[in-house]
């Protein structure tokens, strides 16, 4: 919509621990645009840990997030000399970040006030000074608002864009299963690095006081588990048979003991269906 008035526009992808820049990557060759990706993912995991205007329905601090979010692009704007910010927001979209009261405060916080277009709500939001500027046409802009994409998707169509991701979203912070792993993590120990955040993504998780036992569910998670390893961790193995990989992290000063060694065992053991019941053996290696 904005280069058809001859905008020029570059656009950004804010990657994190919670959310990869692989569909936007994906969309924006499909469609020939320019895209930077820039990761935010350690000012995200100091907001997510206390944030100023609370958390949704799972542990997503959506409205903290979203002026972080903004943050970032007003210091790219000022940086390489934008003329505004644009972004895809619609009013009333999102019950907890999107509305007219929130999209402000956003604004005010990210420091863009003004300066912070949304073009498919445009209409129904205050004259931002690139409109007042002539920079853009705000008749040229739209109207939309509430939580039906249909207007959207029929814009994507007269647009002929292709391969762009489903309006579901992405954030991890939204599953509610991760949001209970992450709140734990945390609760155990507070300072955490982007390698225990990817560990929470895979296997099953269990606690022993400080110390975590992570089970592989797939092949998939296998190899994961072997790429996150760090010092000090346990790898288990069944020798001789397919089955799960098994990590054991310490997040505290206990070292990991025999019993909890013996627990990790006891669940690789009984996570490999055709283990259960049977003499095995083990192949276990400190990093």
């Amino acid at each position: 919509m904005l280069e058809q008035q001859g905008v020029k526009v570059d656009l950004v992808f804010l990657k994190s621990y919670f959310f990869s820049a692989d569909l936007a990557r994906q969309s924006a060759r499909s469609n020939g645009l320019r895209l930077k990706v820039v990761d935010f993912s350690d000012e995200q995991l100091r907001i997510v840990k206390s944030p100023k205007h609370g958390y949704g329905r799972a542990f997503n601090p959506c409205v903290d997030c979203h002026a972080l979010m903004l943050k970032q692009a007003r210091i790219i704007m000022d940086r390489d000399g934008y003329d505004f910010v644009a972004t895809g927001e619609v009013l009333g979209q999102r019950p907890m970040s999107q509305t007219k009261e929130r999209l402000k405060l956003v604004e005010k916080e990210s420091g863009l006030q003004g300066f912070l277009v949304r073009p498919l709500s445009a209409q129904l939001l205050q004259t931002t000074i690139p409109e007042n500027q002539g920079l853009i046409d705000r008749s040229r802009l739209e109207s939309i608002s509430g939580r039906s994409r249909r207007k959207q998707i029929n814009l994507a169509k007269k647009f002929k864009l292709k391969d762009y991701p489903s309006p579901a979203g992405g954030c991890l912070l939204t599953d509610k299963e991760f949001s209970l792993r992450l709140k734990e993590l945390l609760r155990k120990k507070k300072e955490v690095s982007g390698n225990d955040i990817e560990l929470l993504k895979y296997g099953r998780h269990y606690w022993e006081g400080k110390i975590k036992i992570i089970v592989g569910r797939r092949e998939d998670d296998n190899k994961f588990l072997k790429k996150l390893v760090k010092s000090g961790d346990i790898i288990i193995d069944l020798k001789g048979m397919a089955g799960p990989t098994t990590l054991v992290r310490s997040y505290g000063s206990a070292s990991i003991s025999q019993k909890i060694l013996e627990k990790a065992r006891d669940l690789t053991q009984h996570h490999a269906p055709k283990a259960r019941g049977r003499k095995v053996d083990f192949r276990e290696k400190k990093v």
